[in-house]
């Protein structure tokens, strides 16, 4: 008989799943494709990347390139395959998205102890539960989950995902190669824009007609994700101090800063595909290919696809969920993934492995570990479960939720720097512990 049924084969759900099977633990995994498909996946593989194909930073003095290492100590199946799927992208780990998937869903198709059930869930199964069903739940089981928690709604916002171009179809007597102060290789495809042509694009993102999304405001969109159209409405420079910043990147033809750039990040392993970096939006197709064809480098640009939007949806988790990812009124259930308030790639990827190992320790009558809040990994989930939160949003990791040092250091990156070492060395003392016994 099954031991777990986890619900869901994203990122976090194949990471619970993983975790318990290795631990020699049955797992039953629910997913509903190919049979059925949320409207922003476009494969049948498992752990499908549909926004960026980035995990962001992979330096250990940024939060989320410490979480990544935490996550690697501890045996990750996720950063095992984007490790292994890797491609350019400076001192970022992007991944070949296709590549990625796939080699996440051979691995987990390939574990005796993982029996996939293709299937809707539409019910909760009895025992032990890890609901890993990500921000597009779907409404039959939200009103399940809702039923257990009929004091506490589910919360939504919106997100987006970026376009995608052919390498060949970019002008590069338009653009050039470079990485923002020269710093590692110059993975990026650099499209620069002098004043004039600024305007004039800022000017069309705001006219643009925008795709039919019912009850969308842009108070709604995670920060993280905001569409580009609506930086556009923001302010004149807004785009200039976010994702068209054109500081550290000099055209190497004018000897110059230019005015904004358009920067690309290689989206496969071959670079035949590049995707437009922070211009998630949701514009109509049509105007995407009209508005983004005014980039210079892009005036012939062939899309692969175009950016999309859809609702994320959420958990009001302080006061819901403990530290371990279990429901405090029915403890059998448990949540991993962006559902639980996580917000990103690499987060998600944390909570179902410590919701897994927590629960695999709590099935062989061991005591739950104690990742405190010095350690990123803990610090995330000691933010979705901190019930002093009076308006819980979506958060990615960062340092600020992380337990201080009990002393002064100079300079932030002296201080993330110690931080780092502390969450590091507290992870393997937990793993030397583990070993002895």
């Amino acid at each position: 008989m099954d031991n777990v049924t986890v619900i869901g084969a994203g990122l976090a759900g194949c990471e619970s799943a993983w975790q318990l099977a290795r631990r020699g633990i049955k797992v039953r995994l629910i997913e509903m494709k190919p049979l059925k498909r949320t409207p922003a996946h476009i494969s049948d593989n498992f752990a499908e990347l549909v926004c960026s194909n980035s995990l962001r930073s992979d330096d250990p003095i940024n939060a989320v390139g410490l979480l990544k290492e935490e996550l690697r100590l501890l045996g990750s199946l996720i950063m095992e395959c984007a490790d292994a799927t890797r491609v350019k992208a400076g001192k970022a780990l992007a991944v070949d998205r296709i590549a990625f998937s796939r080699l996440v869903t051979e691995k987990i198709r390939s574990s005796i102890n993982i029996n996939i059930e293709c299937s809707e869930a539409i019910s909760i199964p009895d025992g032990i539960v890890i609901i890993a069903t990500g921000p597009l739940t779907s409404d039959a089981l939200s009103s399940k989950i809702t039923e257990l928690i009929p004091n506490a709604s589910l919360l939504h916002f919106f997100d987006a995902a970026a376009p995608i171009v052919t390498h060949e179809s970019i002008d590069l007597t338009s653009a050039y190669y470079a990485s923002r102060y020269d710093r590692g290789d110059a993975d990026y495809i650099n499209c620069p824009m002098d004043k004039e042509q600024y305007i004039a694009f800022r000017s069309e993102l705001m006219r643009a007609d925008q795709a039919e999304i019912h009850g969308f405001e842009d108070n709604e969109v995670f920060e993280g994700c905001v569409p580009i159209e609506v930086l556009a409405r923001r302010a004149e420079d807004t785009m200039r101090y976010g994702p068209l910043k054109p500081v550290g990147l000099r055209d190497p033809l004018t000897g110059r800063q230019p005015y904004a750039v358009v920067q690309l990040r290689r989206d496969n392993s071959e670079g035949s595909l590049y995707n437009l970096v922070g211009f998630q939006t949701h514009l109509t197709f049509p105007e995407q290919r009209r508005v983004f064809s005014m980039i210079p480098a892009l005036r012939n640009a062939e899309f692969v696809r175009f950016g999309v939007m859809h609702r994320n949806t959420y958990l009001n988790s302080p006061g819901l969920l403990d530290e371990a990812y279990r429901l405090i009124t029915n403890p059998r259930i448990r949540f991993s993934g962006q559902i639980t308030g996580v917000e990103g790639y690499v987060e998600s990827t944390a909570s179902g492995l410590l919701c897994a190992l927590q629960t695999a320790r709590e099935l062989s009558g061991k005591k739950l570990l104690d990742f405190t809040r010095k350690t990123a990994i803990g610090a995330l989930a000691g933010y979705i479960s901190n019930e002093t939160i009076t308006n819980f949003q979506p958060m990615n990791v960062n340092f600020g939720i992380v337990e201080t040092l009990d002393h002064k250091v100079s300079g932030k990156k002296n201080r993330n720097s110690e931080l780092s070492a502390r969450a590091l060395g507290i992870i393997k003392a937990l793993l030397d512990r583990e070993k002895e016994v």
